[in-house]
């Protein structure tokens, strides 16, 4: 059963889910962070997830970091070395959201061969079949096996959803 993206009342109109014309012309979106374990991060991303690298770079304006594929040039997750801990929320995360089961198990593949262990989910995530992984700064990386707005299995949701017609 999915949720449903409206609500729940038929009549109700659907969620505005259309760039505004003024949004149109991106070409691209980059997501960064900064690392304190910047070295771990790298290993971390590439070999572990699996992400591919496609750009490294030291002493760029006074950084150094890496460029990773989510999952084409068009977006990207940027890792840049920080110096000393940056605090972050215990919920922060990224949240790779796969078609079913067997796809979120086979991208998973490469942490469980290194022994990786999951660790502890939030609610959602958990009745949602997530799998939460402890990057090496402590944030989170979900693996889902449903994708946002498609096909979402229903949870039992708690709380109030809205979800805006404009």
């Amino acid at each position: 059963m999915s949720v449903q993206r409206h609500g729940g009342d038929a009549g109700a109109p659907p969620p505005a889910t259309e760039w505004p014309k003024e949004l149109a012309s991106i070409g691209a979106i980059r997501f960064a962070r900064t690392y304190y374990h910047y070295k771990e991060a790298v290993r971390f991303f590439r070999d572990l997830v699996g992400l591919p690298l496609y750009e490294q770079f030291d002493g760029s304006y006074g950084e150094n970091g890496s460029i990773f594929g989510l999952p084409t040039p068009e977006f990207t997750f940027e890792v840049v070395e920080g110096t000393r801990p940056t605090p972050g929320s215990h919920y922060e995360a990224i949240c790779l959201y796969f078609p079913d089961e067997e796809a979120k198990l086979a991208a998973m593949a490469r942490l469980r061969d290194a022994g990786v262990e999951p660790s502890e989910s939030h609610p959602y995530w958990a009745a949602t079949g997530g799998v939460t992984y402890r990057d090496p700064d402590g944030r989170q990386v979900i693996f889902a096996p449903f994708v946002y707005g498609k096909n979402e299995p229903d949870a039992g949701s708690t709380g109030e959803h809205r979800f805006p017609s404009h």
